[in-house]
């Protein structure tokens, strides 16, 4: 069977990181902080903020949580992100997505300014890691990129296969491959024959939230796979994109969902806020 890849446990270990440094900072009388925003209330997000608040706590930042009510206008949400915008204990402005229909997500992620947006959802930030002259990774991606090299796995040269092309997953995942010197392959609903494009690869990203996507006779033996999906089963347990028990014993490495990708997102989003607080205090880049 593959080694399972830890990502309670690589996650802790970012997040003692960050909050080593923000002690530090601490002292210097910097406290990073973060403001998330939620409109409405679905339970999936409210639970997300939590978790991302009490991440907050454990690495010492300034929490700051908005939570608006559904019918919340575009022009009341851009007064606050612009307000946030000027608050120097704002390092940090996270706007949590899905955002109600009447509202135009992308006019909202392009209003965070670029130094506070630690989600890397706008569109300067996108450019730059086009370029590889970044200060943030967008944190799903960023937190893959750290579980592969958890695994001592050199990206160089190795065939890398993305299955989704979202902007916030699939193509920053395949850019980062890139900058690694992976040789790398998107894979997306349109793609004529799924089973062999995966069967090439020695790295998998498995990123398209269709449960159990990826099973057993798709995959290389000796495959890293990583599995972003977050699903529910038949019987309504959390299952990925990957089909971890037809897949496991071929694979070296297998995240598990959950306690693989999941963790590392928001481990990420701390260190995320961390860079901000230092880049806007002079510090570092």
């Amino acid at each position: 069977m593959g080694k399972i890849i830890d990502g309670k446990l690589i996650s802790k270990a970012v997040k003692d990181d960050v909050a080593r440094e923000t002690a530090e900072l601490k002292k210097s009388g910097i406290t990073p902080g973060l403001a998330v925003i939620i409109v409405g209330e679905n339970p999936a997000s409210q639970i997300y903020v939590r978790n991302k608040q009490r991440a907050c706590e454990e690495v010492g930042f300034e929490s700051f949580k908005y939570e608006l009510p559904e019918q919340t206008s575009q022009e009341e949400l851009l007064e606050l992100v612009n307000k946030l915008n000027k608050d120097d204990k704002v390092n940090g402005i996270l706007c949590q997505l899905p955002l109600p229909g009447h509202i135009d997500e992308s006019v909202v992620i392009n209003n965070i300014l670029p130094k506070k947006d630690v989600d890397a959802f706008h569109p300067e930030n996108v450019g730059k890691i086009m370029i590889g002259d970044y200060s943030f990774l967008p944190c799903t991606p960023a937190g893959v990129m750290e579980l592969i090299a958890s695994t001592g796995v050199d990206i160089k040269g190795k065939e890398c296969v993305v299955v989704g092309r979202s902007n916030i997953v699939g193509k920053p995942m395949a850019m980062l491959l890139l900058h690694k010197s992976g040789t790398v392959t998107i894979c997306h609903s349109k793609t004529k024959d799924l089973k062999s494009e995966c069967l090439r690869a020695d790295i998998l990203v498995a990123a398209v939230g269709v449960r159990k996507l990826i099973t057993g006779d798709m995959v290389k033996e000796g495959a890293v796979l990583i599995d972003v999906g977050m699903n529910r089963d038949e019987n309504g347990k959390l299952c990925g994109d990957i089909d971890f028990e037809s897949c496991k014993d071929k694979a070296s490495y297998i995240t598990p969902v959950p306690g693989g990708v999941g963790p590392m997102t928001i481990a990420m989003l701390m260190r995320n806020t961390l860079t901000a607080a230092k880049e806007q205090n002079g510090i570092g880049k």
